[in-house]
């Protein structure tokens, strides 16, 4: 068993296996993934080839928020929900996102090997695949243009996250600062 197998395996998730392949899925499921929507089958078995299969049940963490971790997960099937802890004493969690299959979670942590921002629980049966920071250098090795291109996919969903994140922040701002504008005019009216 390999130290990511074990580690899976410790968290009580059940590691199935590596070397998936990935278009047996078929193209609707890489259609609908954003980070291989535009690989070809056969380089999504290449991609898969890297890649080690696990199942979690219903209420089981897939990544726990604030662990260290090198690896990024691609969900395969089933429903997880994306939570974060917050407040001063960080006893309330909100939901950030609640993702199903083809969607990606972890790839900041793969790439900087920094704290995970949030936790990813299973909602119902999950199957997903593991990529770790290893993997994607042995496919950038190995497969050159397949590594190239999964490299600049991943770069192009942190980049659309953060566009997405930014405005959710501007429009945050902007209301704050519309209502204080309005209180300010309110006070000036008395």
């Amino acid at each position: 068993m390999t130290p990511l197998e074990t580690s899976l395996a410790r968290a009580g998730l059940e590691p199935t296996g590596t070397g998936l392949k990935l278009s047996a899925f078929g193209p609707h499921w890489l259609h609908d993934s954003p980070l291989l929507e535009d690989f070809t089958l056969a380089e999504a078995d290449i991609v898969g080839a890297a890649m080690l299969g696990a199942r979690a049940t219903a209420g089981q963490v897939l990544v726990a928020e604030g662990e260290v971790g090198d690896w990024m997960l691609v969900v395969l099937s089933g429903t997880v929900d994306v939570t974060r802890r917050v407040g001063a004493d960080l006893g309330e969690t909100v939901r950030l996102a609640v993702i199903r299959a083809g969607a990606t979670v972890g790839e900041m942590s793969m790439l900087d090997g920094e704290p995970r921002y949030a936790s990813c629980t299973a909602i119902d049966a999950v199957e997903f695949a593991v990529l770790t920071r290893q993997a994607v250098a042995r496919l950038i090795h190995e497969h050159p243009a397949v590594g190239a291109k999964l490299l600049v996919k991943i770069t192009q969903l942190l980049a659309q996250r953060l566009r997405n994140t930014t405005q959710q922040l501007t429009r945050l701002l902007d209301s704050r600062t519309q209502q204080g504008a309005a209180g300010r005019g309110e006070n000036r009216a008395l």
